[in-house]
């Protein structure tokens, strides 16, 4: 199940390879999760040492929670669950010049919150714009299919 999308993600990077990670949360993390309570901007990966942490994803706060949280407790770093062979691809792929990591969605998996991260490359200008024009193609594409299916 998709608990929240990172949309301008696939808007301004060119996705490369996909990891799906293990995320530590506390408990009303998780139930502002399922309020779909996530906002991705600004946020990135970076590799500390041999841990994994996705930085500056803000987590609201629970509707029902009793005590108060912070703003820096919204937007603390949160661990990643990989395996090294996955941290050692991860660390080797974002070495490469022009290449960087951001998460494109947190999911419910098996009662598990998981989050989907990228190595991506940025886009030129020319290429949002080209973007742009296929999505608006295909979307033209599958009204007029519609059409002559009613006729």
């Amino acid at each position: 199940m998709l608990l929240a999308r990172n949309r301008r993600a696939y808007y301004d990077y060119e996705i490369i390879e996909k990891f799906i990670a293990g995320i530590v949360l506390k408990g009303y993390e998780v139930k502002a999760l399922r309020e779909k309570k996530a906002n991705f901007d600004g946020s990135y990966i970076t590799i500390r040492q041999t841990n994994v942490f996705v930085e500056n994803l803000h987590i609201g706060a629970y509707s029902r929670q009793s005590q108060e949280i912070g703003e820096q407790d919204t937007r603390k770093p949160r661990k990643l669950l990989l395996n090294k062979r996955e941290i050692q691809k991860l660390r080797k792929e974002l070495e490469e010049k022009g290449k960087t990591a951001v998460p494109l969605a947190l999911i419910l998996k098996n009662n598990m919150v998981k989050l989907e991260l990228a190595v991506v490359k940025g886009k030129k200008q020319f290429g949002k714009k080209q973007t742009e024009k296929e999505r608006q193609m295909k979307k033209d594409m599958e009204l007029e299919a519609k059409e002559f299916k009613r006729f």
